[in-house]
């Protein structure tokens, strides 16, 4: 059935709109317009509004009467919209927002039900995942328009809708799949940026070149900065003037950078906190409020007729609940210091965001941009792409609703050009994106003017080798719709296990064909961004070859796949938390005498048994130190190598003791730490079915520690349920044992209890109330003089995890009383070296995300004792500051060194 309807979707951060355009008239443009959404306002009451928040509340059992939530067509256990907001300003810790910025967080599981952010253990079971809260916010519009437009349903119309442009590929193939969830099973994808450019062209359609101005060129640079409540776009567009009718081409994109006016609030807030807690600090549920009051205190006091101040209110707690309220003034003159000054500040075109972490923006959970200066991110834009200043700025999204900001923006542009930069007419800043979505459905009929420009990226597959290489695969400008191959570029593949490729990509100026190579390292590499992994199944047995090939598709997704003679497999992006960062996941080369060391493995667990004594089985870890050199220079491509050796002869490992404790020994340290590399991800899989079986010879207590140690070393590549069997196995030898009758435990034996303990502590996926038992267990342990258990202890409850989802952390009063544990320990359990200092730090160290961050007393108890102990300054910093762990901590963390070039975020 033919579409009647061109829809323009804006999924916002704050907000959310729909613009439709009516086909079936002779001018579609003179009827597009917003549709009014019909949306809970209060309990059991519901009004149609332009602007849908983009909020989502999920109410407790008994807190709503009943039919609260009752819509014309339905009703959920959840709400959507302004009443939604509205309750959730009352009762924060059940109201789920900036769903958008959640899914483009690359170190957390963005398919797992983690928000409501921070929220308490009992609503575990309510909590929702980022796609599943824009699902619901997409649902609502498809029910409300459904519901008003019967006979056309929203899922049959011509969808268009908004993405950031910096989001990358896998933000926008979650987008993609939350829309398809909600209904909408065909859809297009616009960057928010151009959708607000084509408004523009279609309000300003009969005075486009006058809009414009004059200069010495027949050309214009416009630059479009959208500023929403949770990402900041940029984006460049070239207007040609010169032919009959005006042209436009989008010439470059800015970076993914989450910074907005949720930032502008987190500023405000902490600017107000001490004066409504000046001898402490507020807790989650409070700050949560105090961030949205300071939002409406905000959007007041930024207006051109804004009151000298304005009151910024807490409700109580508990029983407290009205005498408790809290209160502060926030003045007009602070709130634009904080808003206009600190987000917009008079600086150079030279002036860029300098690098390093800066507090206090990042209190939400999110990871914020570091540098709050906008005016800064615009002229590092500007200068990558070579132009020092536009012609012309449009200006887009909430957060440059005031006028006062604009101002400042015109201000600060018109100098570095030296002239006055010409300003772009936006009547409506939280409704253009909507309109202008809706008016690129219309240009793709022929029935406007389309802004040219194809790929704003360039895509690159690793290729492994030395020195580390990528080709080019998809190259920037790329049309929609069409693909590219690369008949030149073969690879072999073995069939019957996962296929996997890094990729990479740029948005800077580079002019790479497809098939071209680019190096991964230097300054060339600069502006070479990795995204998550890219992996195919590949069924069947043998190898076979294939090459790739990729296609921008006309929704505005990236496809690459491998191509064989008779069959082809899409690659799929990796969504495994942190997978772009874990390492540089380069294939490299193998060195020249890597057969003999092939030689050496198969020689003690070939298929056929070789003339072999115990010391040679014993030997055959020096034995390959003498053909390769020393453990610790062994690249992670001889390592992984000699895995797959290992693995082969798996069950080989039982024809003697010897045999099974240096085969757990090299498999171990050949897989160290689980990930980073291509295929990492299967070899932990497959190595995790070898916990079951034990070991054979379990009378051996060297064995035990040696199989204790490879678990500990390959813990961050496990899975969640892999890491669970682990403590469930040996739950029952930890745990107090009854006084008759205990069942003893399979398999497992209560032998190398020290590294069963480190094991235990980098289990760093299992859920809180195993951790809060391991807990409990190295507590106990914690006075003898075995180090062990304090290692653990400051691994498992480390505030910023080194492999597991954000997430995944425990409570912060858990930590906090692990913390006083080590605390209440005498000076010569602090002295340096000792693992006490440093699991200290890790415990107390802070992530800026209010949810996990222990008190500010206790973290300057903790920096305190550090500095006292004579640990490293850098520890106590990272108590007091946001700042990355060193890399010799990082090591330090997983208890040995790291493959050499595994660089870890």
């Amino acid at each position: 059935m033919p579409a009647r309807y061109a829809i323009g979707i804006d999924l916002g951060t704050s907000n959310t709109a729909l613009a439709s355009a009516d086909l079936a008239v002779a001018d579609p443009a003179q009827t597009l317009a917003v549709f009014p959404v019909e949306q809970l306002v209060g309990p059991g009451e519901h009004a149609a509004r332009e602007l849908l928040p983009s909020a989502v509340y999920l109410p407790g059992e008994h807190e709503l009467p009943p039919g609260a939530l009752a819509l014309p067509w339905a009703e959920h256990d959840w709400a959507v919209g302004a009443f939604a907001l509205a309750q959730g300003a009352r009762v924060p810790q059940r109201l789920v927002v900036s769903a958008k910025s959640w899914l483009c967080h690359p170190r957390v599981d963005r398919t797992a039900r983690i928000l409501p952010w921070g929220a308490a253990p009992e609503l575990a079971a309510q909590r929702i995942s980022p796609v599943e809260a824009s699902e619901r916010i997409v649902a609502h519009l498809r029910e409300a328009w459904d519901a008003a437009h019967p006979a056309e349903p929203l899922d049959a119309q011509d969808v268009v809708l908004t993405v950031p442009a910096s989001f990358d590929e896998v933000a926008r193939e979650l987008t993609v799949e939350a829309a398809r969830r909600a209904g909408l099973a065909q859809l297009t994808l616009l960057e928010e940026p151009q959708a607000a450019f084509y408004d523009w062209t279609r309000t300003h359609a009969k005075l486009l070149r006058e809009s414009l101005g004059q200069g010495e060129s027949s050309q214009r640079l416009v630059l479009v900065v959208d500023v929403g409540g949770g990402t900041t776009d940029l984006t460049l567009v070239l207007a040609d003037l010169g032919g009959a009718e005006p042209t436009f081409e989008r010439v470059a994109v800015g970076d993914h950078l989450l910074l907005g006016g949720d930032n502008m609030d987190v500023a405000l807030a902490h600017g107000l906190e001490p004066k409504l807690a000046p001898t402490g600090k507020l807790d989650t549920m409070q700050w949560t409020s105090l961030v949205h009051a300071a939002r409406s205190a905000k959007e007041l006091l930024l207006r051109a007729d804004a009151p000298a101040s304005t009151l910024v209110k807490l409700p109580g707690r508990g029983a407290r609940l009205l005498g408790g309220a809290l209160s502060a003034e926030l003045s007009r003159e602070e709130a634009r210091r904080v808003v206009v000054d600190g987000f917009f500040p008079r600086t150079g075109p030279d002036d860029v965001p300098a690098r390093g972490r800066t507090t206090g923006l990042a209190e939400l959970g999110l990871p914020y941009a570091s540098e709050p200066a906008i005016t800064r991110h615009i002229a590092a834009f500007l200068k990558r792409h070579k132009r020092s200043a536009p012609d012309a700025v449009l200006f887009n999204g909430g957060a440059l609703t005031p006028a006062l900001v604009r101002e400042r923006l015109v201000e600060v542009l018109s100098g570095w050009a030296g002239r006055a930069v010409q300003v772009l007419a936006n009547d409506a800043p939280d409704l253009a994106v909507a309109r202008g979505a809706a008016q690129f459905a219309l240009a793709r009929r022929g029935l406007g003017r389309r802004i040219s420009g194809g790929s704003p990226r360039a895509y690159y597959i690793g290729l492994g080798g030395e020195p580390q290489a990528a080709v080019c695969v998809v190259p920037r400008g790329l049309p929609e719709g069409e693909g590219v191959e690369l008949p030149a570029r073969t690879f072999k593949l073995l069939l019957g296990k996962p296929a996997r490729f890094e990729l990479w990509q740029s948005t800077g100026s580079r002019t790479d064909r497809p098939g071209e190579l680019v190096t991964l390292a230097g300054e060339t590499a600069d502006d070479l961004d990795p995204l998550p992994p890219l992996s195919a199944a590949l069924a069947g047995s043998g190898e076979i070859t294939v090459r790739l090939s990729a296609q921008l598709t006309a929704i505005g997704t990236l496809e690459i796949w491998c191509v064989g003679a008779s069959q082809r497999w899409k690659l799929e992006f990796s969504l495994r938390p942190g997978e772009a960062s874990r390492g540089s996941g380069t294939i490299g080369a193998l060195p020249k005498r890597f057969e003999d060391a092939r030689a050496l493995v198969q020689k003690v667990f070939g298929k056929k048994p070789a003339p072999t004594t115990p010391r040679d089985v014993k030997d055959l870890p020096r034995a390959l130190e003498a053909t390769l050199g020393k453990r610790e220079t062994w690249p992670t491509a001889v390592a992984r190598e000699l895995w797959g050796e290992l693995w082969a002869g798996a069950g080989r490992r039982r024809r003697s003791a010897e045999h099974e404790k240096t085969w757990v020994q090299l498999t171990g340290y050949c897989l160290r730490p689980g990930f980073g590399y291509p295929l990492d991800d299967w070899r932990a899989a497959q190595l995790a079915g070898v916990f079951g079986q034990a070991l054979q010879f379990h009378q051996d207590g060297a064995a035990w520690v040696a199989w204790w140690v490879m678990w500990r070393r390959v813990a961050g590549g496990l899975d969640e349920v892999s890491q669970r069997a682990i403590y469930e196995s040996v739950a029952p030898w930890l745990r107090p044992r009854p006084a008759r009758n205990w069942a003893r435990p399979k398999g497992l034996q209560p032998l190398g209890e020290d590294e069963l303990l480190r094991t235990l502590g980098a289990l760093e996926k299992l859920a809180e109330a195993a951790k809060a038992e391991i807990g409990e267990w190295l507590l106990a342990r914690m006075t003898g003089p075995s180090q062990s258990p304090v290692w653990a202890l400051g691994r498992l409850g480390a505030r910023v995890p080194l492999t597991a989802s954000a997430h995944q952390v425990i409570a912060p009063e858990l930590a906090a009383r692990w913390v006083e544990a080590l605390l209440a320990l005498g000076d010569e359990r602090w002295r340096p070296g000792d693992e006490t200092p440093f699991a200290a730090a890790q415990l107390a160290r802070r992530s800026s995300d209010r949810g996990r961050d222990l008190s500010d007393e206790l973290r300057e108890r903790v920096a305190a004792r550090l500095a006292r102990s004579g640990a490293p300054a850098a520890w106590s910093r990272q108590v007091r500051e946001v700042v990355a762990l060193e890399e010799a901590d990082a090591e330090r963390f997983f208890g040995e060194s790291l493959p050499p070039g595994l660089k870890l975020s």
